[in-house]
């Protein structure tokens, strides 16, 4: 049975939701991506979509920030729709400003000729022409604990974790409501994923800004989302309380998920026959 679920951020930090998602659906060809996908987030709440490869959550994460267009549906963002491609430059903008994403591989997406600062003050410079980008260009760097050091680093000169800081530094110099972290840990070491993990709590204690985790890492959204959203298929089948959902699965799939992290006693062959028959 298809379920369409919406849930909020639970931390109570403020009132209302940041972001609004109603309905989306999206198909490639025969395949149905995203279906009838609905969930909220709170103002300075953490959500995460978890799911393996295929499940949807990559595309409803794109769908958000604006990457693809969704065939249904709704996205709204402080109360205003972002359904349907933005009309002109200043609308492209402000649309960026509200939502920013962080991807998995940061080398990708930072320019490799580019210095760190140069990186953040071209993206200063066309979201706040007017500011002291030298005061802010220190203060990120500072945010994300880097410091002024790195300011001339190239990104072939700097650790994976730090390319991560450089790329979470560049999301937050145009203070986005949301910040889509899409697999954002992934490629790092665990030592360095839990540098990088602690990084973003206290950012979003200093800052409020929300947090929507898509990752297939169970550890992951056990240790900094507040709320949980199953998907496979495209489709929802469980959400809620991440500590409710994680304990005590009610779909076979979300436990099944559960089952699949290897552990002590772990029988691949078991899950692999489970995730046949579900």
């Amino acid at each position: 049975m298809r379920e369409s679920t919406s849930v909020t951020g639970s931390t109570g930090r403020a009132e209302g939701e940041v972001l609004e998602v109603t309905g989306l659906r999206r198909s490639f060809g025969t395949v149905r991506a995203v279906d009838d996908v609905s969930f909220g987030l709170a103002a300075g709440g953490s959500l995460g979509i978890v799911g393996e490869s295929g499940s949807g959550k990559t595309t409803t994460a794109r769908i958000i920030v604006g990457l693809e267009q969704a065939d249904e549906g709704r996205v709204g963002v402080l109360g205003r729709a972002r359904t349907g491609r933005a009309r002109g430059r200043a609308e492209r903008l402000a649309r960026a400003r509200e939502v920013q994403m962080v991807f998995q591989d940061p080398y990708l997406s930072l320019d490799p000729r580019t210095s760190v600062e140069a990186a953040l003050r071209e993206t200063l410079r066309l979201h706040f022409p007017a500011a002291d980008h030298d005061a802010r260009i220190r203060e990120l760097l500072d945010q994300v604990g880097l410091g002024t050091r790195a300011a001339d680093a190239l990104p072939r000169q700097l650790s994976g974790g730090q390319r991560q800081r450089v790329a979470i530094a560049r999301a937050l110099a145009v203070e986005p409501a949301v910040m889509v972290l899409d697999e954002a840990v992934a490629a790092l070491d665990v030592s360095v994923q839990a540098q990088v993990l602690n990084l973003l709590a206290d950012i979003r204690e200093q800052t409020g800004i929300a947090y929507l985790f898509i990752t297939h890492d169970l550890g992951v959204v056990r240790c900094v989302t507040d709320d949980v959203v199953v998907m496979r298929h495209g489709r929802i089948v469980e959400s809620g309380p991440t500590a409710r959902v994680l304990d005590d699965p009610q779909h076979p799939y979300t436990r099944l998920l559960l089952e699949s992290v290897p552990r002590p006693g772990w029988d691949p062959d078991r899950i692999a026959a489970a995730r046949r028959a579900l």
